[in-house]
């Protein structure tokens, strides 16, 4: 009776006290399923008793009816308690068939309009030699496989629905040029599904090359295209994802050469694109990838023009169409630096499986190691490398020419069709904050937008803080600027975010005495105009001076991950750079042994939690502070019970709990939108995060994060996984698609605007995947997590830095952690990233929720106490005894529980619960009534036969 009277209690709508208008709880279906399988189970042992009774009364044949019956029973009863067991996942996966589709076409409709915007303000003018673009509409050649093989988007989580996007010869149609069909229908005739030659771990892409040999293209079809335009546009498309990072060897691959990497032109791309220079006036190059090629192959004098543009989404090359007629205007600026050899970055040597040899265990029937990611780099990643390398140390001055050689696009760099002025027009600085007036001048002939970056180098002292010559300081987008027109730019900087962590000495931040130069920048090399800020005194924000920014100082946390590693140094680039590929290591006995620990460590001194009805509902409690008594006193209506099913039930959904009327919800992957892939519920494709970043526009980003919302609500998703705010690391990282940039400041501040556009429109966000995941190699082959080795002071200033940005700026309630260990403990176990940075130094209020759950190593226990809330697993994950029966485990999960409900209070959940009963569990009680009946009419009838047979015989006798 319980089943059923929890049940008929979320059927009810319930009156919150504040006065609102009451919401509606919805329906709990773990608890409607539970009480059909109990109602069923309960029919099924009276219809076997009863069967067991007709059986042995009427002498049947034991043999063949009792276990032909027995075994009928048997699999209603199997059948039921599977469904109960796996409730959730049904109702997940059958979640999109209770959607109103006509909400969600509106909403899909107008996030198509805003990818559309998002692309034509981050493509980015790369090369357009002697005024090349923008192109006048008329015939167009469009060659490479690429070009009707491109790539839209990511993979796994990051993906998207892609069969009605559209294609790049639509964009240009679209944008008014007309595309040589013969060149279409000859790739076409070639096209190899990516679908069927997946090499990835996780649907999507793969690294083999089908440029067709030059060859093919027949003489007949060169002097038609030569007579249909003499302007050509090649396209080039790199793809990877989820799953799988980028090889740095072409060798076995279709189209692939020795010794080449993916983000190299094939031989066959060379000589295609060398056909084409010869026999066009005019080629123009579309570089169709979230991931740094190597493009030296554009300086060349007949290349005419070239435009980056990323990945597109679903309706973004229709800005390609447009920006290359010219009715878009090129303003987007690059997210990363583009080296002449993508090889030449520091992190080059150590991506990849790396394992400790001595370390073998059994995984199932495989033999595994335990593995290692050595973070050699330090600080120095992406343009922070680039733009110190070549800088003396001694004068400050860069050798250009040494530059010039080994980069080719500096980090913010762009072109445009207009010509902009920019420069200084008010400078005022304190001793906290630094203010700046810049006013920005189109000069040409086109308006357009531009982009504003503001870079500062601090002093160095050889030998002390490693620091990079230049770091990116704050950025803004204008407005569109008609030619002879002006705009005023403001930008701020707080004088302690030029300060350094110096891990070493003080283990805190440091603002060192010298002169600081605040500079405006066209990119990251180029400098415009440039201000000095003295510092006269060094100043250690410890104890006694904590960053104002702080909720408590930060000072050393991650000792631990520093590990044996020979870090880079401007002081020394020879003696510390890698030269050569990481190899296998021997691990310690104390290392190994911290690797292989699982224990689970009570606090013996905990006291036991209250327990107490006091009638209040989740809903009461929106809006309310986190640290307000009246959470206190709801938390305490939680069962041990309730709180394990909460916290553990957490795979794209979260359970409903009858003690507080709280709603079930469903959540969904999304990055680049809604993806949900359980339910199948697809929305639409945005853009690659690359792209977004590229924009360097707050405000756009904003309405993405306002538009995905708005989409998930429509599909009854309340809660999203995005963004994606890693760094890129290195070139080679396969889900760079999924990240923003390399740089720390352009992805927090993007990645946050994300965040709070879904937050005002309901929806909470789990950025992800903190920390130090950076990389894709035999990621879900790792059934042990690989240890993460680095300095500290490249953890808070690079890899840390997006989140604490989302959490301070954005305040962000969600956060993911990630697979990797931070040395040789997993994130989820680590007190010092979950509690003491996010929570205690940073303020962070909300829940973290783990990657998928792997229970080889992750020690779901023990994370409690660290400040990692939430199972992202598909199944209920059962809590050990040391949580739920000890006042220390039930002490973590009322924690843990406080932290989620505060998560889900504050978001649109109660707009989108369940009211009616799911379409599924009607097909399911019916599949049973009609079971049971079957049964037992079956049993009925058999009976009946057996009498009619016997009275039959008894006439006969008589």
């Amino acid at each position: 009776m319980s089943f059923i009277s929890g049940w008929l209690s979320t059927a009810k709508v319930f009156a919150a006290k504040t006065g609102e208008k009451a919401p509606s709880y919805g329906i709990n279906i773990q608890q409607l399923v539970s009480m059909i399988t109990m109602v069923v189970i309960t029919v099924v042992v009276v219809l076997i008793a009863f069967s067991v009774y007709r059986i042995i009364k009427l002498k049947l044949t034991r043999k063949v009816l009792f276990p032909i019956t027995t075994f009928l029973l048997v699999v209603v009863v199997v059948l039921n308690l599977a469904i109960n067991h796996f409730s959730l996942i049904i109702n997940t996966s059958f979640s999109k068939q209770q959607v109103d589709q006509h909400l969600v076409a509106e909403a899909r409709q107008s996030a198509s309009a805003l990818t559309e915007m998002i692309e034509s303000e981050g493509l980015v003018l790369l090369e357009n030699k002697k005024e090349a673009l923008p192109l006048e509409k008329g015939n167009l050649n469009v060659f490479g496989y690429s070009s009707r093989s491109v790539v839209y988007g990511g993979s796994g989580s990051g993906g998207g629905a892609e069969n009605d996007n559209v294609d790049l010869q639509e964009g240009l149609e679209n944008a008014g040029f007309k595309v040589n069909d013969d060149l279409t229908k000859f790739y076409d005739d070639r096209f190899v599904p990516r679908e069927k030659i997946n090499i990835h771990k996780l649907v999507g892409g793969d690294f083999n090359s089908h440029e067709p040999v030059v060859s093919e293209y027949s003489e007949r079809l060169l002097i038609d295209a030569k007579e249909f335009s003499q302007t050509a546009l090649v396209v080039f498309s790199r793809n990877s994802g989820e799953g799988a990072d980028i090889t740095t060897d072409m060798a076995g691959y279709s189209g692939g050469s020795a010794g080449k990497h993916y983000l190299e032109l094939t031989d066959d791309e060379e000589a295609m694109l060398h056909l084409v220079k010869e026999n066009f006036g005019k080629v123009i190059v579309l570089i169709n990838s979230s991931y740094p090629m190597e493009l030296g192959f554009l300086k060349d004098d007949k290349i005419a023009g070239a435009l980056w543009i990323g990945n597109p989404g679903s309706v973004g090359f229709n800005a390609v169409g447009k920006a290359l007629s010219g009715e878009i205007n090129p303003s987007g600026r690059l997210a990363d630096t583009y080296a002449y050899d993508a090889t030449s970055a520091p992190s080059y040597f150590n991506i990849g499986e790396f394992p400790y040899e001595n370390s073998d265990f059994k995984n199932k029937k495989e033999t595994w190691h335990y593995k290692y990611i050595d973070y050699a780099e330090g600080i120095y990643v992406g343009y922070r490398y680039y733009e110190t390398r070549f800088v003396d140390n001694q004068t400050g001055q860069t050798d250009e020419k040494l530059y010039g050689e080994t980069v080719q696009y500096p980090f913010g760099y762009g072109l445009s069709y207009s010509k902009f002025q920019q420069e200084i027009t008010d400078y005022q600085s304190t001793d906290t904050t630094i203010s700046l007036t810049i006013n920005v001048t189109n000069t040409g002939k086109i308006a357009g937008k531009n982009v504003v970056q503001l870079y500062y180098t601090a002093p160095y002292i050889i030998g002390g803080i490693e620091k990079s010559h230049v770091v990116l300081a704050g950025f803004a987008k204008t407005k569109k600027i008609n030619p002879g027109e002006s705009e005023s730019v403001n930008l701020q900087l707080a004088v302690e975010d030029m300060a350094s962590y110096d891990d070493k000495k003080e283990q805190a931040y440091v603002l060192e005495k010298g002169d600081y130069q605040i500079k405006l920048m066209g990119n990251a090399h180029e400098v415009i105009e440039a201000k000095s800020y003295v510092v006269p005194k060094t100043i250690v924000y410890n104890q006694e001076n904590k960053r104002a920014s702080d909720q408590v100082v930060a000072t050393n946390q991650f000792d631990d991950n520093l590990g044996e590693v020979t870090y880079v140094s401007r002081s020394n680039w020879e003696g510390t750079l890698p030269t050569e590929m990481a190899k296998p290591k021997k691990a310690s006995k104390e290392l190994l042994a911290a690797l292989q620990d699982f224990s689970i460590k009570e606090d013996k001194e905990a006291k036991p939690i209250v327990k107490a009805k006091h009638g209040l509902t989740l809903y009461e409690l929106r809006g309310v502070a986190f640290d307000d008594p009246k959470w206190e006193q709801l938390l305490e209506q939680l069962s041990v019970k309730d709180m394990e099913k909460l916290i553990s039930y957490g795979g794209f959904s979260t359970v409903a709990i009858n003690s507080i009327k709280k709603p079930a919800t469903f959540d969904s992957d999304g990055p680049a939108g809604i993806n949900h892939l359980i339910s199948g519920a697809q929305g639409n494709q945005y853009t690659s995060e690359v792209v977004m970043a590229s924009t360097w526009n707050q405000e756009i980003a904003n309405q993405m994060g306002q538009s995905i919302a708005n989409e998930a609500k429509a599909s009854n998703i309340t809660g999203l996984y995005l963004p994606g705010v890693n760094i890129h690391r290195s070139p080679f990282a396969g889900r760079n698609f999924e990240y923003f940039s390399e740089d720390s400041l352009l992805s927090g501040k993007i990645g946050m605007e994300v965040v709070k556009g879904a937050s005002q429109k309901g929806s909470y966000s789990y950025m992800k995947h903190f920390a130090m995941y950076d990389q894709e190699t035999k990621r879900y082959e790792y059934p042990t997590g690989a240890a993460t080795w680095s300095t500290e002071q490249s953890m808070r200033e690079i890899y840390l830095k997006p989140f604490e940005i989302a959490v301070k700026e954005g305040e962000t309630r969600g956060i993911m952690s990630s697979y990797n260990r931070l040395g040789a403990q997993w994130v989820g176990v680590s007190e010092a990233l979950l509690q003491r940075v996010l929570r205690d130094e940073w303020g962070f209020r909300g829940s973290v929720i783990t990657d998928y759950y792997k229970p080889q190593y992750m020690n779901i226990d023990q994370s409690l106490a660290a400040g990692n809330d939430l199972v992202l697993y598909l199944l209920p994950t059962k809590l050990k005894k040391e949580t739920t029966a000890t006042n220390w485990g039930q002490q973590n999960m009322r924690k843990a529980s406080h932290n989620i409900l505060y998560t889900m209070v504050n978001s649109h959940a109660y707009d989108v619960v369940e009211t009616k009963v799911p379409n599924w569990i009607l097909l399911y009680s019916g599949l049973n009534v009609l079971l049971i009946g079957t049964l037992g009419f079956g049993m009925m009838a058999f009976t009946n036969s057996k009498k009619l047979r016997k009275k039959k015989e008894l006439a006969r006798q008589n």
